[in-house]
């Protein structure tokens, strides 16, 4: 049975990666999905074509403007919004300690894909998923936002941030509910020559190795499918956590 037959969901930044995966599992259990991504068109187009009832839209979620004209399309061509999954993201490696790499410019441009992105998009969504039996957001953090680790400074406050705003909104959100799921290293296009990040995940890790992307999209569906519970951040780590 197709759990997801009759509802609609938006997928930022779902190109590649955790948003591609995401995108796939949702359409297999029978949502209509809405594809995005900022860049990367031919490969947005090329996933909307290979599943069985999508579309294709092309947003910056970094933009307030084209977060609201993605949701606008999106209910303009299937005509409701069950699923919102804020997926896309950003980051640039920056060793913790070099301060001034951790320039201004790169702050704003993370924090505006990472948090101001999400934010802006479940608000322009809340109305439309307020009309479902069954509304829901899921943010795609990071256990950077959790622990003091991450790719770099901004990515880690930005995703921090996240977390936040995830409790803030679901505090005011309901019935729709608002979750976020928080994986540790995941293998994607963004972390292919981490070598030996991924080697050292292996070596620690009680599941002993990195999450792949389909991990996490099970974590998303997962999230998506628990109908009482809002608000809370889910890890998805293979147990680093415990152990390091």
């Amino acid at each position: 049975m197709q759990v997801l037959a009759g509802r609609v969901a938006l997928v930022t930044g779902s190109s590649s990666g955790i948003g591609e995966a995401t995108a796939r599992r949702l359409a297999a259990e029978g949502a209509a999905v809405v594809v995005n991504s900022s860049t990367s068109v031919d490969a947005g187009e090329r996933i909307a074509a290979s599943l069985p009832n999508a579309r294709y839209v092309r947003a910056s979620v970094a933009d307030a403007a084209q977060c609201e004209q993605l949701v606008a399309r999106a209910v303009e061509h299937f005509g409701r919004l069950d699923i919102l999954v804020n997926n896309a993201g950003t980051t640039v490696v920056i060793p913790h300690a070099d301060l001034d790499a951790a320039t201004d410019e790169i702050f704003e441009r993370i924090l505006a894909t990472n948090l101001l992105g999400p934010w802006h998009l479940t608000r322009a969504a809340l109305p439309h998923l307020q009309q479902s039996s069954s509304g829901v957001v899921v943010n795609v953090s990071s256990v950077a936002g959790v622990r003091p680790t991450g790719s770099s400074i901004p990515y880690a406050v930005s995703k921090a941030a996240l977390n936040h705003l995830t409790r803030l909104l679901a505090k005011v959100s309901g019935p729709v509910r608002i979750n976020a799921v928080a994986p540790g290293l995941v293998e994607t296009p963004w972390t292919k020559d981490w070598g030996p990040l991924h080697e050292l995940i292996a070596r620690t890790a009680p599941l002993q190795r990195s999450a792949t992307a389909e991990d996490v999209a099970d974590a998303i569906f997962g999230v998506i499918q628990s109908r009482y519970m809002t608000g809370e951040v889910v890890v998805v780590d293979g147990g680093l956590s415990l152990v390091s």
